[in-house]
């Protein structure tokens, strides 16, 4: 377990800890971080799913175990942006992204390197898996979600054609299409996106750390709350589904070991993207970042 949390985990989580030492001492602004985050969400990002979408081969998984999983994601999602709204009060767009943040795991950015690690890329086969799902559906969900509750004044003609702009929105498409059409880019492009793409997890987390860095950690209701419920209720709930049906037992540890991870980044990048307060989003974040620690070499 030491040795896991040594090795494996803490190199990833350094990159977080640094930009949110450097946000703290004043080395890095947070409009330079905010500028960070946009190129790694616009640029970067495109470029490290397009390639993951086109390798996909959807018989290789627990397509029973990955539908438990979004069936726990849809149960808590709408849970905690019922309990967000009506009893800690917050508002539609930031509830949602806080419901967001409680089920959307890191698991492209944060869990699929760190099972790489430990694993390789065989024995992550259920890793990759639900970063497949949360790449290709839940991901998309949300950026089209957010966007439209962001610009709900806005004609439907412009809501489509921002949404149709979005370049992850297009790599995701492009890349789902090129797989099913089993038409394979040219090699130099998946090797200009490799290169690109590997840049996309440490911008991001660096980012992410810088801004976080401007913001108070003393929990407050909602902060304990949604950590709560991202550590603890979905972790058990995950647990629990699986104990549906019969599958090979790395699928439920490493969905459970998904599960466990901590909330998302990319709630907190649709926040600061969509200029949404961001005073409950980010603690939630740097606080199951931090408590996931040791939960994950356990469960690793």
């Amino acid at each position: 377990m030491l040795q896991v949390l040594t090795h494996d985990i803490l190199p990833v989580f350094s990159v977080l800890a640094l930009g949110f030492l450097l946000g703290r001492t004043g080395k890095v602004s947070r409009a330079e971080a905010t500028a960070l985050n946009r190129v790694a969400f616009l640029v970067l990002q495109p470029a490290l799913i397009f390639p993951l979408m086109i390798g996909i081969d959807w018989q290789d998984f627990r397509l029973d175990a990955i539908a438990l999983y979004a069936a726990c994601q849809i149960v808590l999602f709408t849970l905690t942006y019922l309990l967000a709204r009506r009893l800690l009060g917050r508002d539609v767009i930031e509830s949602w992204l806080l419901a967001m943040a409680t089920i959307f795991v890191n698991t492209l950015l944060y869990i699929w390197p760190i099972s790489y690690l430990i694993y390789g890329e065989t024995a992550a086969l259920p890793v990759t898996g639900i970063v497949a799902w949360d790449a290709a559906v839940s991901f998309a969900f949300f950026i089209v979600t957010t966007d439209l509750l962001a610009n709900r004044h806005a004609s439907a003609v412009q809501s489509l054609g921002r949404v149709g702009r979005n370049p992850v929105l297009i790599a995701i498409a492009l890349g789902a299409f090129c797989n099913a059409a089993g038409l394979p880019p040219p090699e130099p492009v998946l090797t200009a996106m490799d290169f690109a793409g590997a840049g996309a997890a440490p911008l991001t987390l660096f980012a992410l750390g810088v801004i976080l860095s401007g913001h108070s950690l003393v929990p407050s209701p909602t902060i304990v709350t949604m950590s709560a419920l991202k550590l603890l209720a979905f972790p058990a709930l995950v647990w629990g589904a699986l104990h549906l049906g019969d599958r090979p037992e790395a699928w439920n540890t490493l969905l459970v070991l998904c599960a466990a991870g901590p909330s998302g980044a990319m709630a907190f990048s649709l926040a600061v993207l969509h200029g949404v307060r961001t005073d409950q989003i980010a603690p939630v974040i740097i606080w199951t970042s931090t408590l996931s620690l040791i939960s994950l070499a356990w469960l690793a």
